[in-house]
């Protein structure tokens, strides 16, 4: 694996207790029909770090993130926050692990964009006043405020998935995980997303194939292929590397591409 040198991020904040936010220690994982997804994956991040997952289909990207919040068990140890991914702190954890993924379809099924904000908070039996109070703040953060009463699947892709960011972040995440967040946008949806992303004070972890995303938005860049983390260090020194790119599938940014 290419372990690039690499400093903490300026926006990288210190834990009370010293410890990352997200460890993954050993990963293995394998599906049922005897497919190897993970293999000895090993991945730590540390609070307030945006941090880019990158590699080809099939590389175990989403079997990766669906095991931080427990939708997948594999061989290892996942520690989120200073709790072990395991199946008695599975409600803490969910709430912790702010997952959104590819298509906001799969997240919002409530009529409403108010009632699809305010479904985790009252699952966690949160008061009424806090859960409106929660749903506020989130649709504000994603600039959806002025939404609230509209019907989820009248929005627009780029809306949608705004929306479907406020759904994690009515939970107060201590990480936000999101597969391919630009897939499907046009050029104006895409630009709002990064400035979205960019402005959220939040630890990140973002699968993606977008490299320019990568290269405006993550200080850090973690290559997968064929299950293994490849190579983890400064995007600033491996997105520029087009033989390490190439060899794993990814195209070096320098092509034309919607901004």
């Amino acid at each position: 694996m290419v372990n690039a040198s690499r400093s903490e991020p300026d926006n990288a904040a210190p834990v009370a207790d010293g410890r990352p936010t997200l460890q993954v220690s050993g990963l293995q994982f394998a599906y049922p029909d005897g497919q190897q997804a993970l293999q000895n994956v090993s991945l730590h991040i540390a609070a307030g770090e945006k941090v880019a997952l990158v590699g080809p289909n099939g590389a175990g990207k989403s079997t990766l993130m669906l095991h931080l919040n427990g939708l997948l068990h594999g061989e290892g140890e996942i520690v989120v926050a200073g709790l072990p991914v395991v199946k008695a702190n599975f409600p803490v954890i969910r709430a912790k692990v702010g997952m959104v993924f590819q298509n906001p379809d799969d997240q919002l099924f409530s009529p409403t964009v108010f009632e699809d904000v305010a479904f985790g908070p009252l699952h966690m039996g949160y008061p009424e006043a806090e859960v409106r109070q929660r749903v506020a703040a989130a649709l504000t953060a994603v600039g959806m405020a002025a939404h609230s009463s509209r019907l989820s699947h009248h929005l627009s892709i780029g809306q949608k998935k705004r929306v479907a960011i406020a759904t994690v972040l009515a939970m107060n995440p201590e990480i936000l995980v999101l597969d391919e967040p630009s897939a499907g946008l046009d050029p104006r949806g895409r630009r709002q997303l990064i400035n979205l992303l960019r402005d959220l004070p939040l630890t990140m972890l973002v699968s993606t194939h977008d490299m320019l995303l990568v290269q405006e938005l993550f200080p850090r860049m973690v290559i997968m292929d064929e299950g293994r983390i490849v190579a983890d260090g400064p995007t600033a020194v491996l997105l520029p590397d087009v033989a390490l790119l190439e060899a794993h599938g990814l195209e070096a940014v320098g092509g034309s591409h919607d901004a």
